[in-house]
């Protein structure tokens, strides 16, 4: 049986034609690490909730976008020239509805924001802006240089298990960054200046969300190969039934 794992696309302007896009290195971590075969979701909103009947795990990718502030409750927009509102109103539902369903879920850099929004939390819009934080954006120069690893994580609880590390060194190719932790998250991995670098959904089966890139050469890395085989090993219960009733 063949793994069917949704990724939710952004939108872009190519040409001056809305396009439906995410970058292929997540699918090919999904094929390669989880031996799943990526489906792309399209930023339609609501409707979109209907196609989690067909699958078996989400994946929420990064993204050079963020999450629209007001979905949070802040009055100020600090990066208003970055935003999807179009994935925004289809990420957020599909995130509560996939948790509702015990859906395995896998969520990495913008993911990790959605899932802490989705369910109650804020962001820093800046947080290289914020006193003692630490420039976590990846820079100029070639893919190879703003992937590169950057820090040193701090692990705990489940993650920490599943990784049989704690500490791991890994990339860092982002803006923003969860501020009021939501409800029902436990952090299971801190940077060295405090910022949460990942995320467990308190009573989940597998649900997590993580700050930087593992999906970026995956498989050379073994902590990357482990999260995406667990991910999919998640995945695979759930395919055979192994999951709360819909």
């Amino acid at each position: 049986m063949t793994l069917l794992i949704g990724i939710p696309a952004c939108t872009r302007d190519i040409n001056g034609h809305p396009q439906h896009a995410t970058p292929g290195r997540y699918g090919a971590a999904l094929m390669g690490a989880a031996d799943a075969l990526p489906i792309l979701i399209p930023p339609v909103g609501e409707p979109a909730l209907a196609v989690l009947d067909r699958l078996d795990g989400l994946l929420l990718s990064g993204s050079p976008s963020n999450v629209e502030p007001a979905r949070y409750g802040a009055k100020q927009d600090e990066t208003p020239d970055l935003h999807d509102p179009a994935r925004d109103a289809t990420t957020l539902p599909l995130i509560r509805d996939a948790l509702r369903r015990d859906m395995p879920l896998l969520a990495i850099c913008r993911g990790i924001q959605e899932v802490n929004v989705a369910l109650g939390g804020s962001l820093h819009q800046r947080v290289h802006l914020v006193p003692g934080r630490l420039d976590h954006r990846g820079g100029p120069g070639p893919h190879s240089r703003t992937y590169a690893p950057k820090h040193e994580v701090a692990l705990s609880g489940e993650l920490a298990r599943l990784l049989g590390h704690g500490r791991i060194r890994v990339n860092s190719v982002h803006g923003q960054a969860i501020n009021r932790l939501a409800d029902g998250l436990a952090v299971e991995a801190v940077a060295p200046d405090g910022t949460v670098e990942a995320v467990r959904v308190q009573g989940a089966g597998f649900a997590f969300g993580v700050q930087w890139h593992p999906e970026w050469e995956y498989a050379s890395d073994t902590n990357s190969v482990a999260l995406f085989r667990a991910f999919g090993d998640a995945c695979r219960a759930y395919a055979r039934g192994i999951r709360k009733a819909a």
